[in-house]
């Protein structure tokens, strides 16, 4: 299996106990998330050699966070100490049709603050296949950006592969610059773009598809925003786009497509009903496509694994995906009727 590095910021994520409000909360529960985090727990659970890399404080807090990869079997040796905290967002499950809230309390956690000297790029690069960021890390400060774009540099060296989810959150480019300002110049060095038609517009000022409607999708209008994402980013070789039709908070239809310049793939869509927690939905995405291109001979049965394996993400309470890879191929063949297995 390929050894994958992915690279970002891993938090607490505080929640209030079931459904409730925030304003109802007297107690939240805590476990880590981050969407590069996410990301490296399921490449773990599916059997690559996953490894992270991120700063966090020398304290009991940044600990936490690295036991809360370690016993998923991330790799998380390289992880850079120092810093003044561990960022912390906070997260309201949504419930028919109120949606999910996060707030973020991140301003100045270590990786946030870190500088480009903490990260020795080409001793972290010796050995690994596949480099993974998304857009929340440079949205977070010029710091994360300037380590990213190094990290990028170097990569693209040594011949890595690289692949981005475009991630946009408004609520995190704050310290001065726009997404469509700073992502371009990153997505420059990608070989592997993941997105929503929010992110390219937002991160690439790309005009937007069609929406989905009704149960249809616009092929050739997607088709042709992952063409145009390659016309304007050369050393981009393929584009997969996520695709929710949000009918409320629990229930969602869930599909995807993928284009490599020369075949556009079109997955399964599933109607996924009594949403468990949606948050790393796209992240657990992610994860199974890279899974999916390093494991399987056509880009077709890769989507379709890494769209299986989102979906059943929406099952699972916190950010992590914790599917196995059988759990997701059995979903791909059909066994989706939650039948006790015994």
């Amino acid at each position: 299996m390929a050894r994958i590095l992915s690279f970002g910021e891993i938090m607490m994520r505080l929640n209030p106990e079931g459904y409730l409000k925030f304003a109802q909360a007297e107690r939240f529960e805590c476990s880590f998330a981050g969407g590069e985090a996410n990301v490296a727990v399921s490449l773990s659970h599916f059997g690559h050699d996953s490894q992270y890399l991120t700063k966090l404080p020398d304290n009991d807090l940044g600990q936490c966070a690295i036991n809360g990869l370690r016993k998923y079997g991330v790799d998380t040796r390289q992880i850079v100490r120092g810093g003044p905290r561990l960022g912390i967002f906070f997260v309201e499950k949504g419930a028919s049709q109120r949606g999910s809230k996060v707030i973020y309390d991140r301003t100045g956690s270590a990786v946030a603050l870190a500088k480009k000297q903490d990260f020795d790029w080409p001793r972290l690069f010796s050995g690994v296949d596949w480099f993974h960021f998304t857009g929340i890390t440079p949205a977070i400060s010029e710091n994360a950006a300037k380590c990213t774009l190094e990290a990028l540099k170097t990569a693209k060296k040594r011949g890595v592969h690289v692949s981005c989810d475009l991630n946009y959150r408004k609520n995190l480019w704050k310290w001065g610059k726009r997404a469509d300002e700073v992502m371009p110049g990153l997505v420059g060095y990608v070989d592997t773009v993941i997105a929503n038609e929010e992110d390219f517009q937002m991160s690439l000022g790309m005009p937007a598809a069609s929406h989905v409607e009704a149960g249809e999708l616009d092929a050739e209008a997607y088709r042709a925003v992952a063409a145009e994402a390659m016309k304007r980013f050369p050393d981009v070789a393929r584009v997969a786009i996520t695709l929710r039709e949000s009918k409320n908070a629990d229930v969602n239809d869930w599909s995807a497509c993928l284009y490599d310049g020369n075949h556009f793939h079109v997955s399964r869509k599933y109607a996924i009903t009594d949403i468990v927690d949606r948050v790393g939905g796209g992240d657990s995405f992610g994860g199974g496509l890279i899974f999916g291109l390093n494991a399987y001979d056509d880009a077709q049965t890769a989507l379709e694994f890494a769209v299986a394996a989102s979906c059943l993400k929406h099952t699972i309470s916190g950010d992590f995906n914790l599917v196995t890879r059988a759990e997701a191929e059995a979903l791909m063949k059909g066994s989706g009727s939650g039948r006790v297995q015994r």
